[in-house]
């Protein structure tokens, strides 16, 4: 579709540049450089480090010290003797890694001219063109999620003109090595923290030419006067479980390039478009568009703030859903913190998976973005977390079940880490049961999503009956220790009791573990103790500034980063129901004014997540104006990576997530058509958007109001659909539509099979 298409008049200077390739496992930036093509090479499985267990054998003799000077006021030196003597070891864990490049020199003897590089979103290629001798050349890249492995195509419009040399490189230890058409680098990862490194990796290529002649050195390989040239390329870990490590990589890339060498490009690409498009094109966005949408990705990035690209908008949507697609397939790992696109060896927080707002911030997309099976990579980590977590409940807190602070890696690490200002947040593992549980409404067969969520469910559940411990003075349940990500409050420390978030949360996931618990049968304990325990959560605030408090007591005003870029207390508005215009005015108010206090800039995930906030508020306008602030130069680079800065991919998702809440929310009550929509995208459309209860919503619009709706049931459902004070009841059976239109003031209804 051409509306789906990144593109630019010049080859990419930084890594910042370059265009995103993926397939859920293999991850590429491509550069597009005309003489020295470069395509750096992630493989989701290649981690620092190998299996380990960071727990700290003492923690527990110290625990019920750190509570009791929490509950003294004594809170930096309880912050101290948590640091001291709660933190996992080791207090770090192990880092995302880049597996390598592969480079590509051409030999041009003349300028070059008519340059374009592009990233066609719908079948997920990225292309290089341009004229050099008087030739045009074309390269044309992707990586299939059907035959697994990266196709790279060198054609011209010239026979005998291709000529270059080839060649492999990594920043790992390990070494190149070449036969007749291929090379291969075969290496081992790094140790860090201390964790031996464990995992070999491979990568390598397979070339296949069309007329000229292949030679080879030691470590390269070169093409002269080819017609045409096919670059396969693989990468491969000995990754097969966190627990194991025993793959043979180099088996496993020689076997695929093997497959995809007696294959050919035809059926390859025909395959890996058909797949993406199964996808991609499961959704559709327009917001209109304007003479700006016909420039540079990069120049509208810079022109956004004026407001005249509203198509901008919309392909940041499908940027985020194709983000999605590349990084985060059934069988692979979730996306970490930069999807699956990492070049440092060192790179930023580790990319690694951070529950405190990021990993979920990544998984607000897909369930409105109609790509629920993308889901399922955080479902199976989720399994493996409960496998881990219930080592490190048992061994920190004596408690049944399972616990994740704010930080896993590959190796499902769950210990507190960072140190006790960051990582001493015990609820990371109820986030991720809530967020899943809740998705399970938009699912074509939601049942059976959560019976298989339901033990991994209960034992985050029984960990938190087991941590909760009185408030003294009331008769309520609290967590002790924990804080509020990642802020500090006025007694120069973050850890504290009860924090608003982890009150919001254990109310959100308890109460949606209930009728699932009640469902299953024989779970009748488990069912008293969620009531018991939901019963004695205490209720949100409201300070004295009007704010919504982030802690239980009256703090906010009084915090040294009143702007800080977290607003975790605002959790209960977004992404949770607990906090809404109809049912809490007054609480919905106060996170008015916590948003107020807090500012809108802050960095590329904290923007994406006011503008959602700002969105639950209906407030249009507003959350537009967040937008703009997004969508600079500042927060988004030319790629149109978010920019934290550096690249955080959450901001991605969670700003696609924010725009797609202006335009529908799906709340358990109903379905509100166009609840923020701003005034500078009157006019609309949007097909496939996925609702609770399965549904799939097609809406157009028109002067701010909708012209058309349409409603498919895959499974029965019945719902509310609502517009400004205007609702409608919708009972729809499997395979049934609803259709509203505009005659005679929006009310013609009529309803038949798809």
């Amino acid at each position: 579709m051409a509306d789906d298409l990144l593109w630019y008049d010049a080859p990419a200077r930084l890594w910042t540049d370059a265009l995103p390739l993926g397939n859920g496992r293999l991850g590429a930036m491509v550069f597009g450089d005309p003489l020295s093509e470069r395509l750096q090479i992630n493989e989701s499985t290649f981690w620092a480090g190998g299996p380990y267990r960071p727990v700290n054998p003492d923690a527990f003799r110290y625990l019920e010290s750190v509570r009791q000077l929490v509950f003294d006021g004594g809170y930096a030196e309880a912050e101290a003797m948590a640091e001291r003597h709660l933190m996992a070891q080791p207090i770090k864990q192990m880092s995302y890694q880049p597996i390598g490049d592969l480079h590509i020199e051409f030999a041009h003897a003349e300028g070059v001219s008519h340059y374009r590089r592009a990233l066609d979103l719908d079948t997920a290629t990225a292309t290089v063109s341009y004229v050099a001798d008087g030739v045009a050349f074309l390269r044309e890249a992707f990586i299939s999620p059907v035959d697994g492995v990266l196709v790279l195509r060198l054609s011209a419009d010239r026979k005998a003109t291709i000529n270059c040399r080839i060649w492999l490189n990594s920043p790992q230890q390990g070494e190149a090595s070449g036969s007749e058409g291929s090379l291969i680098f075969s290496g081992t990862g790094k140790p860090e923290s201390g964790i031996t490194a464990a995992l070999h990796f491979a990568f390598g290529i397979r070339l296949i030419n069309s007329g000229g002649v292949v030679g080879r050195s030691a470590k390269a390989l070169s093409v002269e006067a080819a017609d045409e040239v096919l670059l396969l390329l693989d990468a491969a870990t000995s990754f097969k479980r966190y627990d194991d490590v025993s793959g043979n990589p180099g088996a496993d890339i020689t076997a695929r390039l093997e497959q995809a060498h007696n294959r050919g490009f035809a059926p390859i690409r025909h395959d890996h478009v058909k797949e993406h498009q199964r996808l991609f094109r499961a959704f559709a966005i327009d917001l209109g568009s304007t003479a700006a949408a016909s420039l540079p990705t990069d120049r509208r990035i810079a022109d956004f703030a004026s407001g005249k690209d509203p198509a901008l908008a919309a392909l940041y949507v499908q940027f985020g859903r194709y983000l999605m697609i590349a990084s985060s397939r059934p069988g692979t790992q979730p996306a970490n913190l930069q999807g699956i696109w990492n070049a440092e060896t060192d790179p930023p927080w580790g990319s690694k998976y951070t529950a405190n707002i990021n990993l979920q911030m990544n998984y607000w997309l897909p369930a409105p973005a109609n790509l629920p099976e993308c889901i399922q990579p955080l479902v199976a980590m989720v399994e493996e977390l409960a496998e881990t977590g219930s080592v490190v409940a048992h061994r920190h807190y004596r408690a049944r079940g399972w616990v994740m602070h704010h930080n896993t890696d590959l190796w499902r690490a769950t210990g507190p880490i960072d140190g006790a200002k960051w990582g001493l947040w015990p609820t990371g593992g109820a986030w991720l049961m809530a967020h899943l549980l809740d998705l399970c409404d938009y699912l074509d067969d939601p049942e059976a999503m959560r019976r298989r969520l339901f033990p991994v469910a209960k034992g985050a559940a029984q960990f938190l009956f087991d941590v909760l411990v009185p408030l003294p003075g009331t008769d309520y349940l609290v967590t002790n220790p924990s804080l509020s990500p990642e802020n500090v409050h006025p007694h120069d420390a973050s850890i504290c009791a009860g924090p608003a978030m982890d009150r919001q949360l254990i109310r959100d996931f308890l109460g949606l573990l209930r009728p699932l618990a009640a469902s299953m049968g024989g779970e009748d304990d488990l069912v008293a103790d969620v009531d018991r325990v939901l019963l004695r959560i205490p209720p949100d605030r409201i300070g004295s500034a009007g704010q919504l408090q982030e802690w239980l007591e009256d703090w906010d005003m009084q915090a040294p980063e009143i702007h800080h870029r977290h607003v975790s207390h605002l959790y209960g508005l977004y992404p949770s129901w607990q906090i809404n215009m109809e049912d809490t005015p007054e609480l919905a108010a106060a996170a008015r004014r916590s948003l107020e206090i807090r500012g809108d800039d802050a960095t590329g995930w904290g923007i994406g997540w006011r503008i959602n906030l700002w969105a639950r508020l209906r407030n249009g306008n507003h959350a537009f104006d967040v937008l703009k602030l997004l969508l600079t130069p500042e927060r988004t680079y030319n790629n149109m990576f978010d920019a934290h800065p550096p690249f955080q991919i959450d901001g991605n998702f969670g700003g696609a997530a924010g725009i797609l809440e202006m335009l529908v929310q799906s709340s358990p009550r109903e379905i509100h058509l166009l609840p923020a929509l701003p005034y500078a995208w009157q006019e609309g459309s949007v097909r496939g958007l996925r609702v609770r209860g399965g549904l799939l919503l097609d809406i157009d619009w028109r002067n701010g109001m909708p012209t058309m709706v349409t409603l498919s049931a895959v499974r029965a459902a019945v719902a509310k659909l609502r517009f400004g004070q205007r609702t409608w009841n919708v009972d729809l059976g499997a395979g049934e539509r609803l259709v509203l239109d505009a005659i005679d003031g929006f009310s013609k209804a009529t309803t038949g099979s798809r």
